[in-house]
């Protein structure tokens, strides 16, 4: 049986090449097919235009031939010219051979249109008479006897008119004339090249192409004027330069028996403009391509080079020392270190789990030692307190004392969680301060004050109780009374709100070494069994709060001792204390 082909894999490299060979082939593909079909269509479209303008040219060239032969047949053969040239222009036989002549080139007006203007010159008599009804200005009408008078007394310029359809200037505008002699009489056929050329405005030659005739010189006759019926600048009419966004084809056709000539300028500019587009879209694909190329390669540097160096490395890891490889994808460096990740990943996390189960135990030990060093502290003292009444035989006070101390432990012993509601820890303390009251009478007042945006806060239990222990211990006296005051109050700090704690004493305050000492966050002395509360409740706010609680110690300006408590709120998942 064969065996069945496995999947090659291959690197980023031959894939950005094969991405940059296939995005350049399109581009030239498309560049390449895009000239070829704009070329076609060009091609076919000047074709089809070449036809229109050569129907066009044939049949003007009919229709002067016809004009010509017409005008020569009139001047041979028509009695009215006979009698015109006979008789002087104000006789009766002069008007009336007139008016039948005009009839009769009327009638020929009506087949090849009102643009056509026909006129008859009588030399000897020095008249000129129209036999159409004129659509030209007087002034123009002026010009022309004035150069037809040039004419035919200068035989050179005779010549270039004579039987030939040219171009001629009147008062700024070209018609296009013929003039037909007989013996010592004239015929003239006249018409405007704009109306000639007005058919072939109809074309649709693009947005900026335009028809025009052109004459012997070169110099256009005609209006530039587009398919849509406006008028093409002159300096876009004449440039020479192509933009490549319009490019230029020109049509030129010759009429016989004529010394001018159409010209068809044809500006298709939207073959361009969608070649255009096509190789924008091309190269946009082109320039996407690079850039993911160039990403590939950056993240092949900078992120799987190095994962590749790490992945040999932790082959060592493995049992057999070789690297691990899959074939579920086509990139070698990602499944490689893939594999080489989750088998550090499955044994990073046996490390992990131990070495987190290992530090949680040593947590919740240094936390248990720590309550058990704070609550025997004070049960130590009530039994001390309770057998000295006993030697007295304080009997009422030792029930007060029993009962409220018996209070006090069942709110240490049932109270097993790390945030307490505010106000359970302060009746606390209160219980607390009345059991010191039947030891020391009235050896101290105190006084406690919450305020109201600080009810329903949670703080850490007996952590008030170390502080007032303190006072308690170092600031009363059988001497003087001593005053205990704690305030709670919410402030907003370091854009959070915060419970603020005071206890403040009227004893002698803390040893200016113990001061420094907790200033600078060192341990205080614990060799002979004191400081013990502090130390400890320190640590617990900063494992608690994870180090964002402030204590502050101080003494106050008349000699007290001064301690503050800033706590922010609880955590949203605080580390238990406890198992």
């Amino acid at each position: 049986m064969a065996k069945p082909a496995e999947n090659k894999l291959y690197s980023i490299q031959h894939y950005v090449k094969i991405m940059l060979f296939i995005s350049f082939s399109a581009l030239v593909l498309d560049f390449a097919i895009s000239i070829t079909s704009i070329t076609i269509v060009k091609q076919q479209s000047t074709r089809s235009l070449q036809d229109t303008a050569d129907l066009y040219i044939n049949q003007i060239n009919k229709d002067f031939n016809y004009i010509n032969h017409f005008m020569g047949w009139t001047l041979a053969n028509d009695e009215n010219v006979e009698i015109m040239q006979k008789n002087d222009i104000n006789s009766t036989k002069f008007i009336k051979a007139n008016s039948d002549l005009f009839k009769r080139v009327v009638e020929l007006q009506k087949i090849y249109g009102p643009d056509y203007n026909f006129f008859l010159y009588f030399n000897k008599l020095d008249f000129m008479s129209n036999f159409t009804p004129m659509n030209m200005k007087y002034t123009e009408y002026q010009s022309l006897k004035n150069q037809i008078i040039k004419m035919v007394n200068d035989r050179s310029i005779y010549d270039q008119y004579y039987s030939n359809w040219s171009t001629i200037d009147l008062m700024g505008t070209y018609y296009v004339i013929n003039i037909v002699p007989y013996h010592d009489t004239y015929m003239i056929g006249l018409i405007s090249a704009d109306d000639l050329i007005l058919p072939l405005h109809q074309l649709n030659l693009g947005e900026n192409g335009f028809a025009s005739l052109v004459d012997e010189k070169g110099v256009r006759i005609t209006s530039p004027i587009s398919s849509k019926g406006t008028v093409v600048s002159g300096d876009e009419a004449h440039s020479i330069v192509s933009d490549f966004m319009h490019t230029r084809t020109t049509v030129n056709a010759d009429f016989t028996n004529a010394s001018f000539y159409v010209e068809l300028i044809i500006q298709f500019g939207a073959f361009e403009k969608i070649m255009i587009a096509q190789l924008l879209i091309i190269l946009l694909a082109v320039i996407i391509a690079c850039n993911l190329s160039f990403i590939l390669i950056y993240f092949k540097k900078k992120v799987l080079t190095p994962i590749k160096s790490f992945s040999y490395n932790l082959t060592f890891w493995t049992g057999d020392g070789e690297p691990l490889d899959v074939e579920s994808s086509k990139i070698f460096e990602l499944e490689k270190a893939n594999k080489q990740f989750l088998t550090l990943v499955t044994q990073i996390k046996k490390y992990k789990i131990d070495i987190y189960e290992r530090e949680l135990e040593k947590q919740r030990i240094q936390l248990n030692f720590m309550k058990l060093q704070i609550k025997p502290h004070f049960f130590l003292n009530c039994l001390t307190s309770i057998y000295s009444m006993a030697q007295m035989q304080m009997h009422e006070e030792i029930e007060q004392m029993s009962l409220s101390t018996s209070k006090y432990f069942r709110y240490i012993f049932q109270n097993d969680q790390d945030f307490v509601r505010l106000e359970d820890e302060l009746e606390h303390i209160r219980i607390y301060l009345d059991i010191q009251k039947h030891r020391y009478r009235d050896a101290f007042v105190y006084q406690i004050r919450q305020s109201d945006p600080s009810r329903g806060v949670k703080i850490p239990p007996l952590v008030l109780q170390t502080f007032i222990e303190n006072a308690i211990k170092y600031a009363v006296s059988r001497e003087t009374q001593v005053q205990i005051a704690l305030t709670v109050d919410r402030q907003f700090m370091d854009e959070q709100f915060m419970t603020v704690i005071r206890i403040t004493d009227t004893g002698p305050g803390f040893p200016q070494q113990e001061l420094e000492q907790l200033a600078a966050g060192q341990p205080l002395d614990q060799t002979s069994g004191t400081h013990i509360g502090i130390t400890n409740t320190v640590q617990r706010l900063e494992f608690l709060y994870q180090n964002k609680a402030i204590v502050h110690f101080s003494n106050t300006a008349q000699g007290g001792a001064s301690v503050v408590l800033w706590l922010p709120d609880p955590p949203a998942e605080p580390l238990r204390m406890e198992a």
